[in-house]
């Protein structure tokens, strides 16, 4: 069960140190719950409403939806249920033949039984008709929006490993494509946020780029494994396990390409803290034939690692 952050008394953020028991969170989030706390923003109210629209699930897009239509119709039932007799062959004094009277209005079906009596239920009928079409063109775009918008589903392991490659500690994240598409000039990035304070004693965050062995593939079929080579150069050069809780390091990683189906450019990301970057492990190997000879993914072994024997 999930608490609620109380109203009247928010959480208190420390601007000079981030709190112990958040070193260990995700500033950039990969699921919902890894979100940083905001306190003091003003809220966004109906300005930010089509981001929220397009970023929230299909349930609980179609719950809201479907919450707005129902609303929208129960209102407008009682607005002709103000006037008795504006519709006509309604029922007397029933409030469900006003509610389905708006439906057919709200949706411009007109089934030719139930029709305005009065001047005051055509106004209503009006308002109504005018309401209804622009809901229904911005219900419709959104979800077209929502079914065309470009994702790709690119896997990622869940810990970031440093192993021995060809006798030099390197930094291994691998990724997954999940689709049978292809992802076409793929680029991969990798960087690190650190903690640091400056000499004048301010606390700060900020990212430093990691050089990968092969940072772009032409084609992204089904696996690739983005590689940083920590020699001298690096800035992960001599750290232990420890040094990465204390710097509060952060590992990100972004790939980006063009998806051949839907011709457009796609991108996935993901964020690595100190305790998911396991020093001395490797990934187990996840290709292999199957019993008929033809090659073969275990993606069930995805995220397994082993201890490497090299270091």
């Amino acid at each position: 069960m999930r608490h609620k952050l109380p109203r009247r008394k928010p959480p208190v953020v420390h601007t000079d140190r981030p709190p112990v028991a958040l070193r260990n969170s995700h500033i950039v989030a990969r699921v919902a719950s890894d979100n940083v706390v905001r306190v003091g923003q003003a809220p966004a109210g109906l300005q930010d409403i089509y981001h929220r629209l397009l970023t929230m699930s299909w349930v609980q897009f179609l719950i809201v939806s479907s919450a707005v239509y129902v609303l929208a119709n129960l209102l407008f039932a009682a607005a002709y249920f103000v006037q008795p007799g504006s519709i006509m062959n309604a029922r007397p004094g029933s409030y469900w033949d006003a509610f389905f009277f708006s439906v057919e209005t709200f949706a411009t079906v007109g089934y030719g039984v139930l029709s305005p009596a009065t001047d005051y239920a055509n106004w209503v009928m009006t308002l109504e008709t005018f309401v209804g079409l622009v809901t229904v063109a911005a219900t419709t775009g959104m979800v077209f929006a929502r079914i065309s918008r470009p994702t790709a589903r690119v896997k990622f392991a869940s810990v970031a490993v440093v192993a021995m490659h060809e006798g030099q500690p390197t930094l291994m994240i691998r990724m997954g494509n999940e689709r049978r598409s292809q992802i076409v000039d793929a680029t991969v990035t990798m960087a690190i946020l650190r903690s640091r304070t400056t000499p004048e004693g301010r606390f700060t965050r900020r990212f430093e780029d990691l050089k990968l062995i092969r940072a772009k593939t032409p084609i992204f079929a089904i696996s690739f494994t983005a590689m940083h080579v920590v020699d001298q150069h690096s800035p992960l050069f001599g750290m232990s396990p420890a040094d990465l809780q204390a710097g509060e390091i952060e590992l990100l990683v972004t790939v980006t390409g063009l998806e051949e189906t839907l011709g457009q450019t796609v991108h996935a990301r993901a964020s690595y803290v100190a305790a998911e970057i396991l020093i001395g492990r490797r990934y187990v190997d996840i290709f292999g034939l199957t019993d008929d000879g033809r090659r073969g993914i275990d993606y069930s072994k995805f995220d397994l690692s082993e201890p490497d024997i090299n270091m």
